[in-house]
C-alpha cells in the first residue's frame, strides 16, 4: 500500500467522521465616541464575577473550504491572498435550537474579517505559509450599570484590531503530484486580547469576543485535492485543521477546535479568458469548552455543519473564490437555565460570507 493511498484514506475518514458525528487596538462606544478602551486585566462585575459574553464566533471556519486554490502544484513559486469574510451573530441559540433573546444579555456581534496571507514553495516537499487577520467588530449587549449607561439599557461597543498571526509548514512529499499535504504550525498571541472597558469602567467587550485569544496554539492540518475525471472537469478537495492552546495568559484557555471541509466542483467553461467552476462544499466545526477563571465554561463550545455553495474564477495567475455558508445543523453548549450565572446560550449567525482574491507568482 502506497504512502499516498494510506494518507488519503486517513484524511477521508477524518473529514467524513467529523462531519457526520459532530452533533455527538482602537475601541469605540455607542455613537462612535472613543470612550471604550482595552483594559489591562479583566474587569469584575458588582457581584465579583466576570461579565461573561456568550457568543460562538468560530472564525477558523473561514480557513477551510478553499484549499483547492491554495495547494501548491509547482516545485517552486509563491501565492499571495486577501480574504474577506462577514458574520452577523444575532440569534440566541441553546443546544440544538433557537432560544429566547431574553436568556442572553448579549444581542448582536457583527464582524468584518480581513486576512492577508502568503506562502512559498521551496521544492516538492516543503511550503511555508503565513497569515495575519484583522477584525472590525461591533458588539451590542445589556448594560449592568457599569459600562456606559443605566442598568438594563442596551449599549454598543466596537473595535478594529489585528488578530493572531499564524505560521505553518506544509509537507507535500507524500505523493509525487503534491496533491496531499500535512501541515504543522503555530498561532501566536499577536492580537488584542485584553477586554474592552466602557466609559464607566465596566467590561464592554469580554475576553472571548476579542480578536486575539492571548494563547499560543499548536496547529495541525491535512488536505488532499484531486479530480474525479482525467480532464479535471470535476475537481474535489478534502481538508481538516485542528488547533490546541498550550500557553495561555490571565486564566483563559480557548477550547480545542477542529474544522473540516469536503467539496466538489465542476468546471462549466470559460467566459472570455475566465474559467468558471461552481463549487458545493460541506463544512464542519467542533470547538470544546473554554476553560479558566476568565472563561464562560457553560456557555462556550459548539458543533456545526454548514452547506457552502460557491464559485471559483480563474484567469492567468489570478483567482477569485467566493461562497455563502448556511448552517444545516448547529449545537451550542449552554447553561441549563439563566438562574445558574444570569445568562444561557450563545449568539449564532444565519449565514456566513467569504470572498478571496489570490495571486500566483
Amino acid at each position: 500500500m502506497s504512502r499516498g493511498f494510506l494518507a488519503n484514506g486517513v484524511l477521508l475518514a477524518l473529514v467524513f467522521l467529523a462531519l457526520f458525528f459532530l452533533p455527538l487596538g482602537t475601541a469605540w462606544g455607542e455613537g462612535g465616541a472613543p470612550d471604550a478602551a482595552p483594559s489591562p486585566s479583566p474587569s469584575p462585575s458588582a457581584e465579583g464575577d466576570f461579565d461573561w459574553v456568550a457568543c460562538a464566533c468560530g472564525c477558523s471556519i473561514f480557513d477551510v473550504g478553499d484549499v483547492y486554490s491554495m495547494a501548491p502544484t509547482n516545485p517552486t513559486g509563491g501565492i499571495l491572498w486577501f480574504r474577506y469574510a462577514y458574520m452577523n451573530q444575532n440569534q440566541n441559540w441553546e443546544g440544538s435550537h433557537p432560544a429566547p433573546a431574553s436568556d442572553n444579555p448579549d444581542k448582536d456581534l457583527e464582524t468584518n474579517f480581513y486576512f492577508l496571507g502568503g506562502q512559498y514553495t521551496f521544492n516538492r516537499q516543503w511550503t511555508v505559509m503565513a497569515e495575519l487577520p484583522a477584525f472590525g467588530r461591533k458588539f451590542t449587549s445589556t448594560d449592568d450599570g457599569t459600562v456606559q449607561g443605566p442598568d438594563g439599557s442596551l449599549y454598543t461597543a466596537g473595535l478594529f484590531s489585528l488578530g493572531d498571526f499564524k505560521l505553518m509548514a506544509d509537507y507535500t512529499g507524500v505523493s509525487k503530484d503534491m496533491s496531499t499535504g500535512l501541515m504543522l504550525g503555530f498561532k501566536l498571541p499577536t492580537g488584542q486580547w485584553q477586554p474592552v472597558t466602557g466609559r464607566l469602567g465596566g467590561t464592554a467587550i469580554d475576553r472571548d469576543s476579542m480578536p486575539g485569544t492571548g494563547s499560543t496554539d499548536l496547529m495541525l492540518g491535512a488536505y488532499h485535492v484531486g479530480s474525479l475525471t482525467p480532464d479535471h472537469q470535476w475537481p474535489y478537495q478534502l481538508q481538516a485543521n485542528y488547533s490546541m492552546a498550550f500557553a495561555i495568559q490571565q486564566d483563559y484557555r480557548p477550547g480545542n477546535e477542529l474544522d473540516v471541509a469536503a467539496g466538489l466542483g465542476h468546471t462549466v467553461g470559460s467566459v472570455g479568458s475566465v474559467e468558471v467552476t461552481p463549487w458545493l462544499s460541506l463544512l464542519g466545526s467542533y470547538r470544546g469548552h473554554d476553560t479558566g477563571d476568565n472563561a464562560d465554561f457553560l456557555n462556550s463550545g459548539y458543533s456545526r455543519i454548514l452547506l457552502a455553495p460557491g464559485v471559483d474564477l480563474r484567469w492567468g495567475k489570478w483567482e477569485v473564490y467566493t461562497d455563502v455558508e448556511f448552517p444545516l445543523f448547529q449545537y451550542t453548549n449552554s447553561a441549563a437555565d439563566t438562574s445558574i450565572e444570569g445568562n444561557a446560550g450563545q449568539l449564532t449567525a444565519n449565514q456566513l460570507y467569504k470572498f478571496q482574491l489570490t495571486r500566483m507568482f
